[in-house]
């Protein structure tokens, strides 16, 4: 991200909420039972305005209809909210690039004015109509509700840290609540098909809409899962894709939720050594002095809150300004005004009980999660002492645990099976999608894919990092096609 620019943060949201809340800001295995999308499945989109807050120079939307259910694709439909922003040179464009910023949760219809408003290359904007879309369930797309109350979203989306195995027992009362929320909402018909795989089937229906044989992506984070998915259940449909900070092969399911309090754990000595050279913060002087700090903040904010805001929101907090290194100012404020006793302003962001509420539709309907407690107990206990910064908290209980035992698809199998047209690229001390789950997603893809891995802290690559070895080769692999022919290590390269 470039400089000097701030964005807001949540929770495991924070990378792809902040994109856009920036953007608005500066611009004012498949089943075999479902068939890929037939070439006259879908009607022609027809481009208008964009709803207030998407709306952006250049920005068209659309509605598309798709169908609730893929193995009954005459049956009940929902809307898909579309947005373009279409290349301004004819003569070099060659076709569509799809974009996803995240989540799940997450909003996409502003994506592509916010990636050509803050710094994609201008040949990218050139050689491509960008994309963007609101995945099922979210924003302008058939949203989904789980009732969530203000506290409920003001508590987010982390379960409290689990301290002992009596911690997980109580947690686990408050996952069922959520759960039967969920379950008991006007829009739990959706629950069922509200899933990865689905809104990949999704982006196929936009494709045919839009005339095009094929197309190429760019999916961050959460988007990542979401364009392994799609180019799997559709090899002869994709051309370049590309996925920025990378999720595991079985997508974001409770190993990759276990897995970012290791990212913590990766990413935080860089912070620690940001708020060692500035004194005035009063946090310490030395990196061990700050990581010490952090555990008495956190013990302390444990046993007594301050303006509601407890030890799991302070670690939640934390984890959100390590995504980027422009944040690391504003964390190290909000540390000094817990330290000092003093509430802190809400965090709950515009929408954020639809963002929440479609985050765990998907999270809790792509997989299966452990419902016995006796396993999350197992689970914190050993993640509290291999990562205790965060561990006890994303190894504990929740919501997924209790989900509606309804006829779910199981999950799309990542293989190596399709044409080589996949670039990863990752930082190594990714602190959201760390980059031992970029590493298994390459595994899994086999010959499909080359990798980029950047020296470099924080979650985001491409175009928003500060790395230009790895943003060139994605621009590259972009304008021209070419990957490098192995996977490419790029060294640190100093901050301007």
């Amino acid at each position: 991200m470039r400089r000097g620019r701030k964005r807001p943060h949540r929770k495991a949201l924070a990378f792809t909420l902040a994109i856009v809340a920036i953007a608005a800001t500066s611009l004012a295995g498949a089943s075999a039972a479902i068939p890929e999308t037939p070439e006259d499945a879908a009607a022609a989109l027809k481009w208008g305005s964009c709803p207030k807050e998407a709306a952006a120079p250049r920005l068209e939307c659309a509605t598309l209809q798709v169908p609730l259910d893929y193995s009954k694709p005459n049956g009940r439909q929902i809307d898909i909210a579309v947005s373009r922003l279409a290349s301004e040179n004819p003569a070099k464009r060659r076709g569509v690039l799809f974009t996803n910023p995240g989540g799940p949760g997450a909003t996409g219809l502003i994506y592509p004015a916010a990636l050509a408003a803050l710094g994609l290359p201008k040949e990218v904007v050139d050689s491509y109509d960008l994309i963007g879309f609101d995945p099922r369930g979210t924003g302008h797309s058939s949203p989904v509700s789980c009732d969530l109350t203000q506290q409920q979203q003001e508590r987010g989306a982390f379960p409290t840290y689990a301290h002992t195995s009596a911690d997980v027992t109580r947690e686990a009362t408050y996952a069922r609540t959520i759960a039967r929320q969920c379950a008991g909402s006007t829009s739990a018909w959706m629950l069922p098909h509200t899933t990865t795989a689905n809104t990949a089937r999704d982006m196929d229906r936009i494709r045919v809409a839009l005339d095009e044989s094929k197309i190429s992506y760019l999916g961050a984070s959460y988007g990542t899962s979401l364009g392994a998915v799609y180019a799997t259940l559709f090899r002869t449909h994709g051309d370049r894709i590309v996925l920025d900070s990378n999720l595991g092969p079985r997508g974001y399911d409770v190993g990759a939720f276990r897995l970012v309090a290791r990212g913590m754990e990766e990413r935080f000595p860089e912070f620690a050594a940001f708020v060692a050279k500035h004194p005035e913060y009063g946090l310490g002087t030395t990196p061990r002095q700050v990581t010490a700090k952090f555990f008495e903040l956190a013990k302390r904010l444990d046993e007594k809150p301050v303006g509601g805001v407890d030890g799991t929101m302070f670690r939640g907090r934390t984890l959100d300004g390590l995504y980027a290194d422009a944040l690391m100012p504003e964390v190290a404020k909000t540390w000094q005004s817990l330290d000092k006793g003093e509430p802190l302003p809400p965090a709950v962001p515009p929408n954020a009980e639809n963002a929440m509420a479609a985050r765990l539709y998907v999270l809790c309907g792509d997989t299966r999660w452990p419902t016995k407690i006796s396993k999350y107990q197992r689970d914190a206990a050993v993640d509290r002492l291999r990562y205790p910064m965060l561990g006890g908290s994303t190894a504990n209980i929740g919501p997924c645990a209790f989900w509606p035992d309804k006829a779910f698809e199981p999950p799309v199998k990542i293989g190596s099976r399709g044409p080589s047209n996949i670039l990863l690229v990752q930082n190594k001390r990714d602190p959201g999608t760390p980059l031992l789950g970029a590493k298994k997603l390459r595994w899994a893809l086999g010959q499909r894919a080359t990798m980029v891995t950047a020296d470099a802290g924080g979650h985001g690559v491409y175009p928003f990092g500060r790395n230009k070895c790895a943003n060139n080769a994605v621009t590259t692999f972009l304008t021209t096609g070419e990957r490098p022919h192995y996977d490419k290590a790029c060294a640190t390269e100093p901050a301007k």
